[in-house]
């Protein structure tokens, strides 16, 4: 059996893989309450044509099995547009963040560095999600999110600089 070589890396592509896992399945719930299958709103596919209208056996099963999934109340017009909104931006600033803690790790940056780089991106991805799911416009929990995460690419990238040019010499 291999040891793991990266293993604080490791652990936060596995949790912040759970949190675009549970951002996807707030957006495919919603889409479901909803009925909006591609794009955010109604008006973005007002020229598509309705799968309800006269629907297949499948969609006709798949529709009453979605419906009894989802509560059946009034939805926030723009709920599914936050929600797409946050997922998209976690998937936007993780990756290459992830990739500034595992080449850190790589490095062998000190440990103290890939913890705080790495809680620090794990937590604020997850207030920012909540914070632009909660609220429309400026929240704290969106300023947060987006303040800490610029943080780990500013402390990330300039220990990656660092580490490139030891490791070059």
């Amino acid at each position: 059996m291999n040891a793991n070589v990266i293993p604080i890396s490791t652990l936060f592509i596995g949790l912040n893989g759970l949190v675009a896992l549970g951002l996807s399945y707030l957006v495919v719930m919603e889409r479901i309450k909803a009925r909006v299958w591609h794009g955010e709103s109604k008006q973005d596919v007002a020229m598509q044509p309705d799968p309800l209208s006269n629907p297949t056996a499948w969609v006709s099963t798949v529709e009453r099995t979605s419906q009894r999934l989802t509560a059946n109340t009034a939805s926030d017009q723009g709920i599914l547009q936050r929600k797409v909104r946050a997922h998209g931006n976690f998937t936007e600033y993780v990756p290459i963040a992830l990739l500034f803690i595992i080449a850190l790790e790589f490095m062998q940056a000190p440990v103290w560095l890939v913890w705080l780089l790495g809680g620090t991106l794990t937590v604020a991805r997850g207030v920012y999600a909540w914070g632009v799911i909660s609220t429309y416009g400026p929240s704290l929990g969106r300023a947060v999110g987006f303040f800490g995460t610029w943080f780990v690419y500013l402390i990330g990238a300039s220990a990656c600089v660092y580490y490139g040019v030891q490791g070059a010499l």
